[in-house]
């Protein structure tokens, strides 16, 4: 699966990511042991979803984009998810990623101490002690994308999170990926509407990999979602969330942009199928 992220801006933040950790030289033990101090304070992300009528909303605190640059780079993640949680989302992603995004782990800290929703950790994900670090910092979900990871490292991180009580949220970008995700076991799939390597939003993909995807696996649209009317269409081919991070970190109220965001799928509720 990671080969074909070879060329992409993606597959160079992997790489940066695979460094730092083949450099890590914490004891893999010591990480675990701490990571499962935190399982008893978990807040179930999967189930919050999974209870929201329509498509819920995942609302994203990040600082900056890649590709756009600074979005919100002075953004305070405390009242940025209390904002949130006014406005009726069901659970928060939190970039931490430092080097290309200018997150953090206090950035997670602070917003998931500042509300009572659950909270996904937003970064790369390469080895096992990214997974023990998510849950010693408070996350409740971690991310693992399967296009930049090999199978067997996706069936590992998956069973190391579970281990954990973390929910895991496996993204794909195309059917391959999703047919190894959904053999492995994963019940949470988010779907990327982004090309990986021309970036460019491709609705179609988001709607032609929902068919795919069977009764009991919940599903996430991420990605190009800036409209209200776009959460919508996600509701209405069955998608039981939409991960939305730009439109709201830029938003003059926050609160209220939410809000548009979960009318939006809530009214617009179709079967799965």
């Amino acid at each position: 699966m990671a080969g074909r992220l070879e060329g992409t801006y993606l597959d160079r933040i992997i790489s940066w990511h695979r460094a730092r950790a083949a450099a890590d030289r914490r004891p893999l033990a010591a990480l675990e042991e701490e990571a499962a101090r935190q399982a008893r304070a978990g807040r179930s992300f999967a189930s919050a979803l999974a209870k929201a009528p329509g498509a819920s909303v995942i609302a994203e605190v990040k600082r900056r984009s890649p590709a756009k640059g600074d979005l919100a780079i002075d953004l305070e993640p405390a009242l940025l998810a209390g904002a949130y949680e006014r406005g009726g989302a069901s659970c928060l992603s939190v970039l931490t990623e430092e080097e290309h995004f200018a997150g953090s782990r206090e950035d997670l800290v602070s917003a998931r101490q500042a509300c009572g929703l659950p909270v996904l950790r937003k970064d790369f994900t390469v080895s096992l002690a990214d997974i023990y670090d998510a849950r010693a910092m408070g996350a409740d979900a971690v991310l693992l994308i399967a296009a930049a990871l090999e199978e067997e490292e996706l069936a590992s991180f998956l069973q190391a999170a579970a281990r954990l009580g973390l929910d895991s949220l496996v993204e794909v970008h195309e059917e391959g990926e999703l047919e190894t995700a959904l053999a492995l076991g994963a019940r949470l799939v988010g779907v990327n509407q982004r090309d990986l390597r021309t970036f460019e939003v491709d609705r179609g993909r988001a709607l032609r990999l929902r068919r795919a995807i069977p009764p009991g696996v919940l599903s996430v649209a991420e990605s190009g979602l800036s409209r209200p009317e776009e959460v919508a269409a996600m509701a209405a081919a069955g998608f039981d969330a939409v991960l939305v991070g730009e439109s709201f970190v830029t938003a003059s109220d926050p609160a209220a942009a939410v809000a548009r965001f979960v009318e939006a799928g809530r009214a617009a509720v179709a079967p799965c199928g």
